[in-house]
């Protein structure tokens, strides 16, 4: 890593990213090398601007999330040292949300760091400087959940299972689910089987409670 760190910020609203890129104009060793509004664009600025470290947003809007980008940008940064067009950079999450399925999710993907947008700058400044290091980089918060899921680890669920659990939560029926998914309704029921299993649970009411005590959906 250079003395200074060189930051691609990725978030599909104009005025965060706006914000952001004045406040890290004002870190000593740190340097923004680009901006990106969706998931598409900042793999692509990562490829050719060659960041240490994508301050990445989770939720981008439409086309892909963040979990995907990170996803993709960090399997380009494993193959950096033979690859052509491969990144090398890190991936910091900078995000409002810290459900245990996000920060499973976001580390799974390749994330080095995980931080809310309510830390002060002086910690996301850290944070950019050890996830260019690295380093790992946790928001209090979200290092106090991580430390509980590896005491009591929660359900395991699948990508699928959790989106069939947003939709129990909005009160779809497994035809409604089925059609929103575009998947059959036996699949939804089997899934939702699996869910209970998990969940110790055997009602969709107890399921979404479930869910939401341990924190496994928005």
């Amino acid at each position: 890593m250079s003395a200074t760190v060189r930051v691609l910020v990725c978030d599909d609203h104009a005025v965060v990213r706006a914000g952001l890129l004045a406040l890290l104009a004002s870190a000593p060793g740190i340097e923004v090398a680009g901006e990106a509004g969706s998931g598409e664009e900042a793999i692509a600025l990562a490829a050719r601007l060659r960041p240490d470290v994508v301050l990445m947003d989770l939720q981008l809007g439409a086309g892909i999330d963040g979990i995907e980008a990170t996803r993709r940008i960090t399997a380009a940064a494993s193959g950096a040292s033979g690859a052509s067009g491969a990144s090398g950079a890190r991936v910091l999450v900078l995000t409002t949300y810290d459900t245990d399925a996000d920060i499973t999710r976001a580390i799974a993907a390749g994330a080095t760091g995980y931080l809310l947008k309510a830390e002060r700058p002086e910690e996301l400044f850290a944070a950019i400087r050890a996830a260019a290091d690295g380093r790992t980089a946790l928001s209090a918060p979200v290092a106090t959940r991580v430390m509980a899921q590896m005491r009591a680890p929660a359900p395991q669920l699948t990508d699928r299972e959790l989106d069939i659990l947003a939709q129990l939560a909005q009160g779809h029926g497994n035809r409604e689910i089925a059609r929103a998914l575009f998947i059959s309704e036996a699949t939804v029921k089997t899934h939702l089987g699996r869910i209970y299993t998990k969940l110790g649970v055997d009602t969709r009411a107890g399921a979404v409670a479930a869910a939401t005590e341990r924190r496994l959906l928005r």
